[in-house]
Parts: structure tokens; C-alpha cells; sequence
């Protein structure tokens, strides 16, 4: 299935690599991006997987393991569209 990023979702991939290069090894970096796009690809082969957020009708919720974010998305049609990417220690959505 084809994926898509809202505006949401790509500033919060900007964030989250911006807060990695600058705080960490370039290669945790890119490790977490690697883990990230992993995700992604699970969730476009298999979209209903995911848990749905009780809160928010229409949005899944993915673990990115080993990293500490959540990547909430929205089955559509014909595509998925990732909504938000969000760490684990932040407020639920």
C-alpha cells in the first residue's frame, strides 16, 4: 500500500533527527531513521496490525521497538497516511 506523510509527521521526522544529530552519534541517527522507515514498510504491508487509538477514531498505533516513538497512522483506501511520529515519554497523542 502506498504511504504518505502529512505536514505533521514529516516536521516531526525533522525534529527527531535534527534532536539526534546534535545530541547523539551520527550512527544512532541513522539507526533510528533505519528502524523508522522499517516500521513504515511493516505497517504498509500489513496496516490493520496495529492497535487502534481508542481516543482517536480512524488512527493505529505502531511501537517503533528498541526506540522510544510511536508512529500513529490512518488506513485509507488506497494509501496510509502517517499522522504523527511521537516519542514515548510525551503525552499519549
Amino acid at each position: 500500500m502506498r504511504v504518505e506523510y502529512s505536514k505533521r509527521a514529516i516536521a516531526d521526522l525533522r525534529n527527531i533527527a535534527a534532536y539526534h544529530l546534535q545530541s547523539d552519534d551520527p550512527r544512532v541517527a541513522a539507526a533510528i531513521e533505519t528502524r523508522i522507515r522499517n516500521v513504515v514498510a511493516r505497517i504498509a504491508r500489513s496496516p490493520e496490525s496495529a492497535p487502534p487509538v481508542m481516543q482517536r477514531p480512524g488512527i493505529r498505533v505502531m511501537l517503533v521497538l528498541r526506540y522510544p516513538y510511536k508512529i500513529f497512522y490512518r488506513v485509507m483506501d488506497d494509501r496510509i497516511r502517517i499522522v504523527h511520529i511521537r516519542h514515548t515519554a510525551r503525552r499519549p497523542w
